[in-house]
């Protein structure tokens, strides 16, 4: 038995890690489909404000989030480190643009803690954890709750 936990105490969280302003931020690879440079985004009329617009990739039309909108945080004209993480969040495949993707990194479960109330003023809601690295703190999203269900609504009549 005791064996059993500590092997989950051991358990590796694989994550691919990305900026936004000065926090670094990771969400579990496994939701990633993919990682793209920015490209032509069309504008769509009435769509939530957080939603820059929509992509096609190959042929298939994806709603774009701007994550820097959705936190409240000043807008960033796109560079050449600007990328698109492609994630499928509630059965809906859905493109989030960050400052830049930094690596894959697999930490131990157990340097995990409980976000706290308030993170780099983001509200705990979207936040599953707070992973303690060496010589810095990740923010990890839980991208389920990062749209709620009203927008989850909108983004699909985008």
């Amino acid at each position: 038995m005791e064996e059993n936990v500590r092997r989950q105490d051991d358990a590796l969280i694989q994550l691919v890690t990305f900026s936004i302003g000065e926090e670094e931020f990771g969400v579990d690879i496994l939701k990633v489909q993919e990682i793209i440079r920015t490209m032509e985004i069309t504008r769509v009329p009435r769509a939530p404000e957080f939603v820059e617009g929509v992509i096609n990739l190959r042929g298939k039309v994806i709603p774009i989030i701007d994550l820097r909108r959705r936190f409240k945080l000043a807008d960033r004209a796109h560079d050449k480190h600007t990328r698109i993480i492609v994630i499928e969040i509630n059965s809906m495949v859905v493109g989030f643009v960050v400052d830049s993707v930094s690596e894959v990194l697999r930490i131990p479960s157990n340097t995990v803690e409980p976000p706290p109330p308030v993170v780099s003023g983001l509200d705990s809601e979207y936040i599953s954890g707070v992973g303690k690295l060496e010589d810095r703190l990740l923010i990890l999203l839980d991208l389920n709750k990062l749209l709620s269900s009203e927008e989850h609504a909108a983004l699909s009549a985008v």
